[in-house]
C-alpha cells in the first residue's frame, strides 16, 4: 500500500469544506476594489476564498515547501528514504509504554479519534470530519463535517448545477453514545442560487457559550476568512473586525484558560516567505495587540495561562517552542528537527504533545518537562502513535477532568517577566 504525501510540515491547508469551482464556465471574479458585490457573485467569492486559505497555508510554512521523502537528501535534520506506509484508516497503534494521563483528540482519514491510556478508538466514521475541539467539561467533541451537495449558479443564461462542498459545525458525545448533531451549517440559499461559507478550526470558550471560528460566514460577499465568534445558543456569528495582512485571513484561534483573551494567527508574508504572527484579542475591551513577531503559529495555552506552546516557522521548516504568554518572548525550543508542529499543552503542564512528519507520515509525539518553569529540563521525545498517518490540518487536543488536576503552583519571582513589546530569541 502506497500512501500519498500528506500536507507539508505545519501546513494548515484548506479544509474539506473548501469550495470547488463550478462546472462549466466559472463565475465572474471578484474585483480588486470598488463597492461590495451583489449576492449573485457569492460563488465567485467562495473560489477566491480558496486562494486566500491556500495563501495562508503557504504563509504558515514560512515560505518553505517540503522535500518529498525519498527524493534525495533534505539536510542534516531531514533524512532521505522511501515514504512510509501508514496503518489502515481504521487502525491507530498506541505505544503501550506511554499511557499519558487524560484523553487526546485528533483526526485520521477524515474521522475523529480519541486516545486514552494505551488505547485509541474511532469516534466518527463519515470520512468527512476534521478539526476536533473539546467542550470545557470534556463531555462533548465539536468538529467540522463536510458533505457534497448540488450548488446552483447561472451560466450562459441558464441555471447550472455544480459540486458544492458544504461544511457544518457538529457535536458528538465524547463517549461515542448517540449520533452527531449539527450546530451550524455553512450552506446559503437565495432564490435559485446555492453556495456556502467556510467553517474552520472551532475553539470553544471556557464558559461553553461561544465558539471562535475561522469563517467568512454568514455572508461571504462581505467578509474574508477571519476569526469570528459563534453564539452557541442563538447561532449568531459576530465579526470581531480583526485586522488582516494582504487579505490573507486568520487561523488557529485559542482561548486563554480564563476566557479573557483570544489568540489567533494573522497570516502575512515578506516576499515569498510566510510570516504568520500570533495576535492577542482582549474580550472585555475589544483591543488587539501583537503577541509575537512574524514566524509563529498554532498557539496552545498552558493551564495557568502563563505560557504558550507554538509552532515556529522558518525558511527550513517548523519546530515547537514555548513562549511567554505576556511578552511573546521565546523561552525554550523543544524540537530541532524542522518537522514538528501543532503543539498542545498537557493540562498537567508537565509535557507538550505535537505532530511530527516522518517520511511522509504524521504521528503524535510528546516531550516531557521537569523542573520549575520557565527553567524546565526537557526530556527525550516519546512517540505516542506508531505510523498512524494522522490528519495534519486537524490540530491535536488534550483533556483531563478538573477533579484529576492538582492545584496550580504559586507563581515564582523567577518566572515573573515585566510586560514588553513582542519579542523572540534569535
Amino acid at each position: 500500500m502506497t500512501r500519498a504525501q500528506p500536507p507539508a510540515r505545519g501546513e494548515q491547508p484548506p479544509a474539506r469544506g473548501g469550495q470547488p469551482p463550478a462546472r462549466g464556465e466559472p463565475p465572474p471574479a471578484r474585483p480588486a476594489s470598488g463597492p461590495r458585490l451583489s449576492v449573485a457573485v457569492a460563488p465567485a467569492l467562495s473560489a477566491v476564498g480558496l486562494v486566500i486559505v491556500a495563501a495562508a497555508s503557504y504563509a504558515l510554512l514560512g515560505g518553505s515547501l517540503p522535500t518529498v521523502p525519498g527524493g534525495g537528501p533534505r539536510g542534516p535534520s531531514g533524512p532521505s528514504g522511501p515514504v512510509r506506509t501508514a496503518t489502515p484508516s481504521n487502525v491507530v497503534i498506541v505505544d503501550p509504554r506511554t499511557r499519558v494521563p487524560g484523553t487526546l483528540l485528533y483526526a485520521k482519514d477524515g474521522n475523529i479519534w480519541v486516545q486514552s491510556g494505551d488505547q485509541a478508538h474511532q469516534l466518527t466514521s463519515s470520512g468527512r470530519d476534521s478539526m476536533p475541539a473539546w467542550s470545557p467539561d470534556g463531555s462533548t467533541v465539536y468538529f467540522v463535517r463536510t458533505v457534497e451537495v448540488g450548488g446552483k449558479w447561472p451560466t450562459n443564461g441558464e441555471i447550472r448545477m455544480y459540486n458544492l462542498q458544504v461544511p457544518s459545525l457538529m457535536t458528538v458525545a465524547a463517549d461515542g453514545s448517540g449520533d452527531p448533531q449539527q450546530v451550524l451549517k455553512g450552506q446559503i440559499r437565495d432564490g435559485s442560487y446555492t453556495w456556502s461559507f467556510f467553517i474552520r478550526e472551532p475553539a470553544i470558550s471556557p464558559d461553553g457559550k461561544s465558539a471562535a471560528l475561522i469563517t467568512d460566514g454568514p455572508n461571504p460577499t462581505r467578509s474574508d476568512i477571519v476569526v469570528k465568534l459563534l453564539n452557541l445558543q442563538t447561532k449568531k456569528i459576530t465579526n470581531l473586525n480583526q485586522p488582516e495582512s494582504q487579505s490573507l485571513g486568520h487561523q488557529d484561534p485559542a482561548w486563554s484558560p480564563d476566557g479573557k483573551v483570544l489568540l489567533y494567527v494573522r497570516n502575512a508574508r515578506e516576499g515569498t516567505r510566510g510570516t504568520p504572527q500570533i495576535m492577542r484579542y482582549t474580550a472585555a475591551t475589544g483591543r488587539t495587540s501583537a503577541m509575537t513577531t512574524g514566524g509563529y503559529a498554532a498557539p496552545s495555552w498552558s493551564r495557568d495561562g502563563r505560557y504558550i506552546a507554538a509552532t515556529k516557522t522558518t525558511s527550513f521548516g517548523t519546530d515547537v517552542v514555548i513562549l511567554d504568554a505576556r511578552t511573546g518572548t521565546e523561552l525554550l525550543k523543544l524540537t530541532n528537527d524542522e518537522l514538528s508542529f501543532s503543539p498542545v499543552w498537557s493540562p498537567l503542564q508537565d509535557s507538550v504533545a505535537y505532530f511530527k512528519l516522518d517520511h511522509g507520515v504524521v504521528d503524535l509525539w510528546l516531550i516531557p518537562l521537569s523542573g520549575t518553569a520557565p527553567s524546565w529540563t526537557v526530556g527525550q521525545p516519546i512517540a505516542l502513535t506508531i505510523s498512524a498517518g494522522l490528519d495534519a490540518p486537524s490540530r491535536p487536543q488534550w483533556f483531563i477532568p478538573a477533579g484529576e488536576l492538582p492545584p496550580l503552583p504559586t507563581p515564582s519571582s523567577a518566572a515573573s517577566v515585566p510586560p514588553s513589546s513582542p519579542a523572540s530569541t534569535p
